[in-house]
């Protein structure tokens, strides 16, 4: 099994990477708060040459799902931006949030936009790399907080063969249980791409996106090494930077 870590990338992802011990690392290309097309990214040649799996996770301000077009477009096109970017890095995957309609629109709106880009997308091609869709802790109107939610999104975009992201505290803070998380995504999804396995500041169904390392929080660690077990997926830790090499350590003595 994989086990890596979300570093940074404006500096020596790699060497990151070696520093916690990890065979697996995840990066943004560009600001994650920010709507501008990823640059060149300086070590390209390096991480496609790596013996390491590379992920890239996309920026936070990308909301396919809205009804407003002045977000909804100019996400669409980021998307395609950053997967073609990450194509570029040698990444097998690209981790994109499910987003949001806002309060007393209709969610199924937001659903039918996912299944428009990605129908559309289809028709063009396809992405540079697979699309991965991560569950998300909060909004009452999100298309991946709730599993019943992630559901319907997936009756939308599962015929065109897009992965899934497991975040377990977001599955933690957005109210799933974690005892049959992963028994319960397969049997949506079909699939696990990637497990983001972070403990959580927060209690249970806080809303919260608040991540702790592992033996940090308020998750029972022996429940997230069984969610990375039963996943059989790469793992990837986006807890804080001073503790993930310990994370790493533990899970790969846990796991094997």
């Amino acid at each position: 099994m994989r086990i890596g870590a979300h570093v940074r990338s404006d500096s020596d992802p790699l060497g990151s990477a070696d520093e916690c011990g990890a065979d697996a690392l995840q990066f943004f290309l560009s600001d994650p708060q920010g709507w501008k097309k990823p640059p060149a990214h300086p070590m390209a040649e390096q991480l496609r040459d790596s013996d390491k799996t590379v992920f890239v996770h996309s920026p936070y301000v990308i909301n396919l799902a809205s009804t407003n077009n002045r977000i909804r477009i100019p996400s669409r096109k980021l998307v395609q931006q950053h997967a073609e970017g990450a194509a570029r890095v040698g990444a097998v995957g690209l981790v994109v949030h499910g987003g949001h309609v806002t309060v007393g629109e209709d969610a199924g709106v937001g659903v039918d936009n996912w299944r428009k880009f990605f129908s559309r997308q289809h028709d063009e091609g396809g992405f540079a790399v697979p699309i991965l869709i991560e569950n998300t802790a909060g909004g009452d109107n999100a298309m991946a907080r709730r599993f019943d939610a992630l559901a319907r999104l997936w009756d939308a975009v599962g015929e065109f063969d897009a992965g899934f992201c497991l975040d377990t505290c977001h599955a933690f803070a957005g109210g799933e249980d974690l005892v049959d998380v992963v028994d319960r995504a397969k049997a949506i999804t079909g699939r696990i791409d990637l497990v983001h396995l972070n403990n959580s500041r927060d209690e249970f169904n806080s809303a919260r996106d608040r991540h702790a390392n592992i033996a940090g929080g308020t998750i029972d660690p022996d429940q997230l090494v069984a969610v990375c077990a039963a996943a059989g997926a790469p793992v990837v830790v986006e807890t804080p930077a001073e503790g993930q090499a310990a994370d790493i350590a533990f899970l790969r003595e846990r796991l094997g």
